[in-house]
Order: structure tokens, then sequence, then C-alpha cells
């Protein structure tokens, strides 16, 4: 069987870039078990309730739902246990000092197969107030009206 290449989607965050300003990302892998693999390649999996904390020098991630995979038998995995996340620990270091200094938090965006191998995207982030989201919105809703009214132009409709 030939080596899987390339990236391969499994879920997103989309809330994430909603709720927070991304400041840094990272690229971790994770401590998984066989049958949570199986389950991911079946493309079941929610990281949106998902967390990431760091505990004595290890970076863990919490609340990812992996459901259980379904051929599973004894061996089947627990569906939101807590999973460590594989990271340099010049990475840990530099992202236990950013979040104990500026109150951020670290969330994860999206989890995917690279080259065969389960990575999660987590961020650095600092969580938005109710008016930085209306602000977001409202220049989401203007850029969208900008390219619309651009395309009516180039293709000559008139309103």
């Amino acid at each position: 069987m030939p080596k899987e290449q390339g990236r391969k989607p499994i879920a997103q965050n989309k809330k994430a870039r909603h709720d927070y300003h991304i400041e840094d990302t990272y690229e971790a892998g994770m401590v998984l078990q066989g049958t949570e693999v199986k389950s991911l390649r079946e493309g079941r999996a929610s990281i949106v309730d998902g967390f990431v904390e760091i505990d004595r020098g290890e970076a863990w991630l919490h609340q990812v739902y992996i459901p259980e995979y379904l051929n599973g038998s004894w061996t089947n995995h627990a569906a939101r246990r807590k999973r460590k996340l594989l990271l340099n620990r010049a990475e840990i270091t530099k992202i236990e000092r950013e979040i104990s200094a500026k109150g951020m938090t670290i969330v994860p965006l999206s989890l995917y197969f690279n080259d065969g191998r389960a990575k999660i995207e987590i961020a650095l982030a600092k969580g938005k107030k109710a008016w930085d989201k209306r602000q977001s919105i409202a220049e989401r809703t203007a850029n969208r009206e900008k390219e619309q009214e651009l395309g009516r132009h180039l293709k000559g409709i008139k309103d």
C-alpha cells in the first residue's frame, strides 16, 4: 500500500476564529491509541469544545471528541479523554510564558493528517469582546458587498 501524501483535513474549529484574536499558530502531533486513529481515518471528530493546558512542562489536549471506533472491541478508547501533544521543549516554554504573561489561551484550530500522521494546529489566542465580533462581521459584510459590486461592474450589470 502506498504511503499517504499531503494534507487531509478531518475537523475545523471555525468558531475559534470568530471568538478569538489568533496571535500565533503551532503544529503538534498527538499521542493516540489505535482505535482513535481508525476513527479519525473515517473522518469523524469534533474539536469545537477543545482546549490545551500546559501541565508540568507537557501540553495536554482536553475535550476533543473522537468517537469510538465502530468495529473496535474491548480495546476501544474513551471518546473525550485527554491526549498528550507532541511539541518541542522550546515551543512549550514559549507558549507557557505567553499565556502566563498576557492572559492568553490555547485553542485548537484544525485536526488533519499530514503525510499519514495525525496532527493538530493549535493557536495562542486572546478572547474577543462583543464589539470586536460585531466589527469583524461588519468588515466581512463590507468586503463581500464590495466584491459583489466589482463583479457586477465587470459583467456590465447595472443596478
